[in-house]
């Protein structure tokens, strides 16, 4: 069998699950057990895998699940107890005080304070937060789900203090064989490793300078009472202003600090200029755009976390809340996010309650750990516990009420990721082999590299978007595909560095089309079954950013001689 069938087979379980998912609409919970089986039988038939491979691949898969939905349960039962606390009431009023306008409360939610998050957490934390945060300030749940998802883009490559880079692309390159090359030309590995984060900081800083403006596009198009485009454009004045705001700090921390702090600073940043020029009205539009009567909603709009007029009047049993306490508990979880990735002492309190698994069915690279206090969900559950003791007297009835409520949601969640994740890791684990061929994803690259030739800058990073859309994760897309981006560059004479930095931006973009990433973030409002209708609208901005991505290393390459170290 040639390669060009491999890669095409390799296609297959990506192909079908956008069949299942977006064309015959049907719901993750009926089509990832599919999914997952195809994936398993290409794996042992077709691949070679031995059975105790596949099997020790879904163990995995089944160990990080645990992962991913306490980070689930972290983010709904802090927003269940601020619910009961009152303090969800306190914050609603609070924005709507700084703008009624959903589309400023949009943008300063979802993209200010979700680029922060990204920054100290990545994920999928902020969509996990800013979700239900959007549902409880009257948000549509499908609305809240598609604002969280769309955050996941222009910090994504620089998220968890730069883990996709630190760890993704530097892990994913044969960094001893290319630092000799780099020797050649008076360079080193640092040297290198800071060019493409630099790069990527630009790339991200041109193309996400829009991404607050195409969000409020899609939110008064597909929940506006009047479908239209020309609301969501009618701000955006605002919502440049908004982009830039994250983007020039953003930008100019990656190429001059590296890539730990470029979403921390950014998010930082825009979040204060942000909220005050929103209070002053300052390129805020006259006519205020919100959404229908929630009656008039429908109801694939509508999920189970509700919050009704009692969750948005405080206890009359406690003293008024002030807008201070009320958004503390998530201050809180942003300082203990940032702590825990910043100081080594606390982060090494942290993960030393950690469950390894290694070695899994005796597959010496096959492992997995769960991290309950290092991890989001361990943080969320902190605060949640916090809030409830300092803004309510009957904190014990709060925190009963918001684990009975966010239980349930996390079950439904449980049941379509432990399909989801463990076919992530068969694809990403099929690498060793009988037959001795290439992983599915490196196959499904070759075929993409043979087919574009000296076009391949233009598709680097949708290989990048793909890999993410798989694994659920721009880091591991990062680990699977820079080396062959890498190699694919060199055969071509063109600039690595560049076409590593595509890589980079593409799989941040496809964090927005991550198949679990949706579910996680669809769970936190009780929305699972709708995965469909968010990828279909998911799928808009991803192709933006892949497409603007690749016309901006296309012009750089052949347009204005762009080269770079090792070209």
């Amino acid at each position: 069998m040639n390669q060009t069938i491999y890669g095409l087979l390799a296609l297959l379980p990506i192909v079908l699950c956008g069949i299942l998912l977006i064309g015959l609409q049907w719901s993750a919970k009926k089509t990832m057990p599919i999914i997952l089986a195809v994936t398993a039988g290409l794996a042992l038939f077709i691949w070679d895998m031995t059975l105790n491979r596949v099997s020790s691949s879904i163990i995995q898969g089944m160990v990080i699940t645990v992962s991913v939905l306490w980070i689930v349960f972290g983010a709904i039962f802090l927003l269940n107890t601020l619910k009961h606390t009152g303090a969800i009431a306190v914050i609603r009023a609070g924005f709507t005080n700084v703008s009624p306008d959903r589309r400023v409360q949009a943008i300063i939610i979802a993209w200010c304070f979700g680029t922060f998050l990204e920054g100290a957490a990545g994920f999928g934390t902020p969509a996990a937060i800013a979700a239900p945060l959007l549902v409880a300030i009257g948000f549509p749940a499908l609305g809240a789900v598609l604002m969280g998802m769309m955050i996941q883009s222009t910090p994504v490559s620089f998220g968890a203090v730069g883990t996709p880079i630190v760890i993704g692309v530097n892990k994913g390159l044969d960094t001893a064989a290319i630092s000799a090359q780099l020797a050649q030309e008076g360079l080193e590995w640092g040297d290198f490793l800071q060019l493409i984060t630099s790069q990527v900081a630009i790339i991200h800083g041109v193309i996400g300078t829009f991404m607050p403006l195409i969000m409020v596009m899609m939110l008064t198009r597909f929940f506006g009472k009047n479908k239209s485009w020309k609301e969501g454009f009618a701000i955006w004045p605002f919502a440049i202003f908004a982009g830039l705001a994250f983007t020039i700090p953003y930008t100019l921390t990656g190429v001059f600090l590296g890539p730990e702090f470029p979403s921390l600073v950014g998010g930082l940043v825009s979040v204060a200029i942000v909220v005050n020029a929103a209070k002053r009205g300052f390129l805020v539009p006259k006519t205020t755009w919100d959404f229908e009567p929630q009656k008039n909603w429908p109801s694939e709009w509508m999920g189970k976390l509700v919050v009704s007029k009692d969750d948005l009047t405080p206890n009359l049993d406690d003293k008024k809340m002030s807008t201070i306490m009320a958004w503390f508990p998530y201050l809180l979880v942003a300082l203990l996010l940032v702590c825990s990735r910043v100081f080594e002492g606390f982060k090494s309190f942290l993960s030393s309650a950690t469950l390894d698994f290694t070695s899994l069915l005796g597959e010496a690279d096959i492992s997995a750990s769960f991290s309950p206090l290092y991890l989001p969900g361990g943080l969320l559950l902190i605060s949640a516990l916090v809030a409830a003791a300092f803004q309510t007297k009957n904190s014990s009835s709060a925190l009963n009420s918001a684990f009975k409520e966010s239980g349930k949601t996390v079950l439904g969640a449980g049941f379509v990721l432990i399909f989801t994740i463990p076919m992530v890791r068969i694809f990403i684990n099929s690498g060793i082999n009988l037959s001795d061929v290439a992983s599915m994803p490196v196959a499904s690259a070759e075929l993409f590299a043979g087919t574009f030739g000296s076009a391949f800058p233009l598709i680097s990073a949708t290989i990048g978007a793909l890999g993410a859309f798989i694994a659920g994760s721009n880091t591991v897309s990062n680990m699977m595909f820079s080396q062959f981006q890498f190699e694919a560059a060199m055969s071509l004479h063109i600039s690595p560095s560049l076409v590593i930095a595509a890589q980079a931006v593409g799989a941040a973009a496809g964090n927005m089309i991550a198949i679990h990433n949706v579910v996680a973030a669809s769970a936190t409002v009780g929305l699972l079954g709708m995965e469909g209708a968010t990828l279909r609208r998911t799928i808009l901005p991803t192709l933006y950013y892949v497409l603007f991505c690749g016309i901006i290393v296309m012009a750089a390459i052949y347009l204005f001689g762009f080269q770079g170290p090792l070209a």
